[in-house]
């Protein structure tokens, strides 16, 4: 068997690799794919095979997807114009590949959240379809990454900011989403399954921001804004003024209980409880 992952010089693309040396796939049988190939040159030295990639450069797909039989497509961390674009090459290159399944990792819910980030999800789930091609959705909920990365900065501040009120986010580790499209890689019975994929307890900003509180012991408190003024400020921190946008939308789906889930799905694939929040900022802060 060979497993392509796509991004393994992400956070996430690095951690399914891992995660499926462990669960017995011999390195020359995965096939790490990513732009900056240095980044991941330790997974060369250990017998994986590592292949270069641009999502915009069809040729360096059809040469990194060649003799695949499963291919893991990780979502571009592109512009957001550029994602589905990219998205179609990929898949185009993994059928004329003869690849027998691909795992997308979407977004929850995503054929019906009406965020900028959903949209751009349905259209790759559609594509998929379109194609008829052998998939898997693994529609992963928010990283609890996305929070405890802010820690330095919430702690420094002493607020936790957003603009979702007391909408619930299902938010899992990295590291949980990763093991569950490792186990979907390596066993059967997947093709057509649609995974809503998130941590096992759900929390509001406000319990985020207690849970840190208790951590750090430092009073946090959840400070609401309007979303417009979310991305005002995000981009006055030094984000890009699209990006910004974008993850203040992402607020506007949260509230919406559009990054909810209680499928248990995650738990159910991985075997075990999803990291628990307070686990997550407790590591976080050491």
């Amino acid at each position: 068997m060979s497993v392509v992952v796509t991004g393994a010089t992400g956070h996430l693309g690095r951690l399914t690799v891992e995660a499926l040396l462990r669960r017995g796939v011999p390195p020359s049988g995965i096939v790490a794919t990513g732009r900056d190939i240095a980044a991941i040159k330790d997974l060369a030295d250990r017998g994986v095979v590592v292949r270069r990639t641009d999502f915009t450069d069809p040729d360096s797909l059809a040469t990194a997807f060649a003799g695949a039989d499963k291919l893991l497509l990780i979502s571009a961390s592109v512009p957001v114009d550029e994602r589905v674009a990219n998205h179609r090459r990929a898949i185009d290159a993994a059928l004329a590949a003869g690849v027998t399944l691909v795992a997308y990792t979407s977004t929850l819910q995503a054929d019906t959240a009406a965020t900028i980030i959903g949209a751009t999800h349905r259209a790759t789930e559609e594509y998929l379809r379109e194609r008829r091609v052998p998939s898997v959705l693994l529609r992963n909920g928010w990283y609890l990454e996305n929070y405890t990365g802010q820690l330095p900065l919430i702690l420094q501040n002493g607020a936790v900011i957003g603009a979702v009120g007391q909408g619930r986010v299902s938010a899992a580790s990295r590291a949980d989403y990763a093991e569950a499209a490792a186990v979907v890689l390596t066993t059967e019975g997947h093709v057509g399954a649609v995974y809503e994929l998130g941590g096992d307890e759900a929390f509001t900003l406000t319990e985020l921001a207690a849970a840190i509180s208790a951590a750090a012991g430092k009073q946090i408190t959840y400070t609401d804004l309007p979303a417009q003024e979310l991305a005002r400020v995000l981009a006055g921190a030094g984000l890009p003024t699209e990006l910004a946008e974008v993850l203040a939308d992402a607020d506007l789906g949260l509230s919406r209980g559009e990054l909810f889930t209680d499928s248990g799905d995650l738990g159910r694939l991985i075997g075990r409880p999803t990291t628990p929040l307070a686990d997550a900022v407790a590591d976080a802060l050491r």
